[in-house]
């Protein structure tokens, strides 16, 4: 695949973890997640309470609580209930991987990770880049494409 049309798909695929973003009840920031493997999507997630849970992301004075899962992880164990491995995928999501999610990320055996918007802490990125996973920021505000 030529750069120009890997490029074009990365922008695409952004584009839609931005929308399912959406579906997030979070107040503070909303964060999507899409895993694709040969140009499917095979998992999603974002940013919310673990099933079973009410839907409130932060508690009275806006803090988020802490057992709010991250739209990465979301995805990538929404995967282990399905038939289909990640082995090789490239992981979209609208905000750099913390540290944690880093860490789930690399053990999925996810290869690539598109993100689009900076963190302050970058030790999740680092990690990324350490483990031989390559990380791609794009901003898709900068430059939308049809």
């Amino acid at each position: 695949m030529s750069n120009d049309k890997l490029h074009q798909l990365d922008q695409r695929y952004l584009r839609m973890a931005r929308i399912w973003a959406e579906n997030s009840y979070c107040h503070r920031r909303q964060v999507g997640a899409l895993v694709v493997k040969g140009n499917m999507i095979i998992s999603d997630g974002y940013n919310g309470t673990p099933s079973g849970f009410d839907n409130v992301c932060e508690d009275e004075n806006g803090v988020t609580h802490p057992y709010v899962l991250h739209a990465e992880a979301n995805a990538i164990t929404k995967l282990a209930r399905s038939s289909n491995n990640s082995d090789g995928s490239t992981l979209y999501v609208t905000a750099s991987p913390c540290i944690e999610c880093a860490k789930l990320i690399i053990q999925a055996g996810i290869k690539r990770v598109v993100y689009a918007e900076k963190y302050r802490l970058e030790d999740g990125i680092n990690l990324l880049k350490r483990a031989g996973i390559e990380v791609i920021y794009l901003n898709i505000n900068d430059n939308e494409t049809k």
